[in-house]
């Protein structure tokens, strides 16, 4: 019995769109979550993000245990109420953060003991301990496996060892969250782009029995092409009826080709970060504003979004908030790039309705090529 009620309403070859229910709303997929790190989508009021159309958002377990911690979140109401959002929330493990401290963590097969990046404390972060954390002091509707991510290129014998020591954690994962209906708990499949350990790990978690299951382990140094040939042999792995999660993509194209290989949700840094470095993204690729060429250019960024930053402001002003360090150029370059990876996912749901997706796919990448030749 999984807990959420996944509805696909289309196919166009691999490709699907439906509707993920939760008891805090429905989520359409293919969806991008915005990415709230520290229980805020950087630069935007949450009233904004929701404006974009995203259904659902991310947030961090590893910083949020940090600061402002997650037993004082949970006293002061949960994450929901702490940040005012009233729909699904998706948190990550902490594993990945945790596995990035390299020389502040030491992984033990309980765990990972870490120093604090912040004050240099010391903690633990075990299945358990990321469970609790997820679901009992943050509240998210959608909690994920603990797991080991290593970075790409590595050893196969290293991706192997993180990979079975994920699987293990896995299922101490589920035993921490037991039978819970109100809430979801997704697996991470990992094997680096080796499909082999990729089988291995996929047959595993299915087999155990998870609400969802995430591809991790990619867009971690592995390229674009290597990426899409490992999305290949993995998402048939996985069940058709359940959702299908890529960690941590991306750009646009990456979302376009991995929905075409049947992935249902996403979450990425990149929209804001990008705004926050002048950047604004569109179909063919990112537009960075500090160039002279819009000083005087009164164009906005995109009149076919319905969004106020793309629409009522012209890329003289953009820039000129950027060259002169406006925090106001941030939050409305912010603002367009979730608007437009929201109207890029609208997008996908209705040419995998319409039977197009091939040729949108096609028309999107000849974009890419004309702004590259």
């Amino acid at each position: 019995m999984v807990a959420f009620p996944f509805h696909i309403h289309a196919t166009d070859g691999a490709a699907r769109t439906g509707v993920l229910e939760t008891p805090r709303g429905e989520i359409r997929t293919p969806a991008f979550m915005p990415v709230g790190t520290a229980g805020t989508v950087k630069g935007l009021l949450v009233d904004q993000v929701r404006a974009t159309g995203a259904d659902i958002v991310l947030g961090n377990t590893y910083h949020l245990m940090l600061r402002p911690g997650a037993e004082r979140v949970a006293r002061l109401g949960g994450l929901h109420k702490f940040m005012r959002w009233e729909r699904p929330i998706l948190t990550d493990s902490g594993g990945f953060q945790v596995m990035s401290l390299a020389g502040l963590r030491k992984i033990t097969e309980e765990g990972v003991s870490f120093q604090s990046h912040i004050d240099g404390s010391r903690h633990m972060l075990s299945p358990e301990r990321s469970i609790e954390i997820q679901a009992d002091l943050l509240g998210a509707d959608i909690v994920m496996q603990f797991d080991e991510c290593p970075a790409l290129p590595a050893p196969e014998a290293e991706v192997r060892r993180a990979m079975e020591l994920s699987l293990r954690w896995g299922a101490r994962s589920k035993a921490a969250f037991g039978t819970r209906t109100t809430q979801a708990l997704f697996a991470i499949v990992q094997g680096g782009v080796d499909e082999g350990l990729r089988r291995r790990s996929a047959e595993a978690l299915v087999a155990e029995g998870f609400d969802g299951y995430a591809i991790g382990g990619l867009a971690v140094g592995e390229g674009h092409d290597e990426m899409v040939r490992a999305l290949e042999f993995t998402t048939p792995l996985l069940p058709s009826d359940r959702p299908r999660y890529l960690m941590g993509v991306g750009k646009p194209i990456d979302i376009v080709e991995s929905v075409a290989r049947g992935v249902d949700m996403f979450d990425c840094v990149l929209p804001t970060r990008a705004g926050r470095h002048g950047q604004a993204w569109g179909d063919a690729g990112p537009v960075n504003l500090k160039g002279a060429r819009f000083a005087e250019d009164i164009a906005p960024l995109d009149e076919t979004l319905d969004c106020p930053a793309s629409r009522e402001y012209s890329k003289a002003y953009l820039h000129h908030l950027v060259k002169s360090g406006e925090l106001l150029g941030q939050v409305l370059l912010s603002w367009h790039n979730i608007a437009y990876y929201q109207s890029l996912m609208a997008r996908l749901r209705a040419v995998i309705a319409a039977g197009t997706l091939s040729d949108f796919v096609a028309q999107f990448r000849a974009g890419l090529a004309k702004r590259d030749a």
